[in-house]
């Protein structure tokens, strides 16, 4: 349990030093300031944490299914549980951040 306290702090200690770089940025088309930095940042952090996001998003959804089922939301959940997580993930180009409507 111990161990799993210190992963869990990393991880949310990982997603408020990403969360506060837009702050820090100096080009205006980058995160950071720098796009390798942007890169790199999205390879290690980012997108490691986009497939856990999948991954958890998947099992509440089947979780949910009992719930989804009666109220015709399973599309919808599904959506916004997988789909959207998974395309950020891998449809996103390396280091852009945002998303292209």
């Amino acid at each position: 349990m111990k161990h799993y306290c210190r992963k869990l702090k990393a991880v949310a200690l990982a997603v408020l030093l990403a969360a506060s770089l837009p702050v820090l940025a100096d080009d205006p088309n980058t995160v950071s300031g720098d796009k390798t930095t942007d890169m790199v940042v999205d390879v290690l952090v980012v997108r490691p944490l986009g497939l856990a996001t999948t991954v958890v998003g998947a099992v509440l959804t089947v979780v949910a299914l009992p719930f989804t089922i009666p109220s015709g939301s399973v599309k919808e959940s599904a959506e916004m549980m997988i789909v959207n997580p998974a395309e950020y993930t891998f449809k996103r180009p390396l280091g852009e951040f945002e998303t292209r409507d």
